[in-house]
Order: structure tokens, then C-alpha cells, then sequence
């Protein structure tokens, strides 16, 4: 990957403005390996790649710009584009909320698709049932007809709606279950179920999390 690449990739997947002396730190062992004599050639390829960069987005072909903003650059979209991008945000879906019970159940079906009630009641534990409408009304999951056993129960299966909203090509895509377990451990922390409510039932659950987004929209500051 060339350098104008690099530093392309990680403007835009930076949260807050990143500052020159973060950019040369991360690319610095690249450009070393790429030919630079010593830290001042790096110092200055990132410079001039930086500014040829800056010079292509500001072009009238892109609806991004990269500014400068608080001692760092960052992506935004052009002031003239302002209007089309709001019109944008309101058309998008609210947020998916879930309860942290239908959070799991959904990774249960996810990973062990297709899943009944009592396969998913069995791997979490306690009954599921209860979150199985919520899921179905948010078009997560849908029925994948009925498993040839007694009793004939229903089959479920995640929708095309929830790899959407994960950002998946496919649930081939679906990080492993340990790494989805720290996924949400990092990303819900704080949004958790505080302990002294863990033992109350599934229904009188209140506390929700957010699931995030697969497309990000930036704007300017």
C-alpha cells in the first residue's frame, strides 16, 4: 500500500482530529522500510504526500475535504454538501435498540442458526421466548420453517437486515465468539445491566444498548 494510501485510510478512520506526529509515528517503520535515509525524509514524504492529498479532496469531484481542525486533520464533507447530507440523516432508520437478554439471544441465533426457542433457552440458560417477538418485530431474525422433531418447533434465522445493520457481507463474516463476547464488553460496558437488577426477569429488563451502525457519517465540526 503506497503512502498517500496510508494516510488516507487513517484520516478516515480516525474518531477525533489526528495530529501530524500521530500520523509520522504510525507510518514511520513503512516509510523507513520503503527507502527513507532517516526520520527528517519520513518527516518530510508525510508532509508532501499530506498536502498532495489535501490538494485531491479539495478538487471538485469529491464531497469530502480533509481540514485541518484543533491541531489535526480530519474528514468532513464540503459546506456545499451540508444540505444533501442532512436530508441524508433523516431518512436514516433509528437506531436498533436492544435489551442485553435479546442482545444475547440474537448472537445465539447468529452463530447457531438455524436455532428453536428451547435449543437457544438451553445455551443461555434461562427462557427466551419472550425476547423472540422483539427481534422478529425489528427484522433481525426471521422463521427458517421447522425442525423434524416432535413437537415441530419453529426455526429461526438472522434476516438480511441484520447483517445490515453489523455491516456483513454474509454471517460468514461473523467474528469469532470470543471476539463478538469482547466486542460487547468493550462497546456496552457502561450501558450493562447494573448487578443488583441481573436477577430480575427478562421482561422488567429496561436497560438497553445500542447497536452500532455499519456506515459511519461524518461531518464537519
Amino acid at each position: 500500500m503506497g503512502l498517500k494510501a496510508q494516510l488516507e485510510a487513517i484520516i478516515y478512520a480516525a474518531e477525533t482530529p489526528i495530529t501530524l506526529e500521530q500520523i509520522f509515528q504510525l507510518v514511520k517503520a513503512s516509510v523507513i522500510a520503503d527507502g527513507a535515509a532517516d526520520e527528517a525524509e519520513v518527516k518530510s514524504r508525510v508532509r508532501a504526500t499530506l498536502e498532495e492529498l489535501v490538494a485531491d479532496y479539495g478538487g471538485p469531484d469529491h464531497g469530502i475535504e480533509i481540514r485541518q481542525v484543533a491541531g489535526g486533520y480530519r474528514m468532513s464533507t464540503k459546506p456545499e454538501q451540508h444540505e444533501m447530507v442532512r436530508s441524508f440523516a433523516k431518512s436514516l432508520k433509528p437506531p436498533v435498540r436492544l435489551s442485553l437478554p435479546a442482545l444475547e439471544t440474537l448472537a445465539v441465533i447468529a452463530y447457531k442458526q438455524p436455532a428453536t426457542v428451547p435449543e437457544i433457552s438451553e445455551i443461555r440458560g434461562v427462557d427466551s421466548g419472550g425476547v423472540i417477538a422483539t427481534l422478529l418485530e425489528r427484522k433481525l431474525i426471521t422463521t427458517a420453517g421447522r425442525k423434524q422433531v416432535i413437537g415441530r418447533p419453529i426455526l429461526y434465522k438472522t434476516t438480511k437486515e441484520f447483517l445490515m445493520r453489523f455491516g456483513l457481507k454474509d454471517v460468514n463474516e461473523l467474528p469469532s465468539m470470543e471476539e463478538f463476547e469482547k466486542l460487547v464488553a468493550e462497546s456496552f460496558q457502561s450501558e450493562l445491566i447494573p448487578a443488583e437488577d441481573a436477577a430480575q426477569p427478562e421482561q422488567h429488563d429496561s436497560t438497553q444498548v445500542e447497536i452500532a451502525e455499519s456506515s459511519d457519517l461524518k461531518s464537519s465540526a
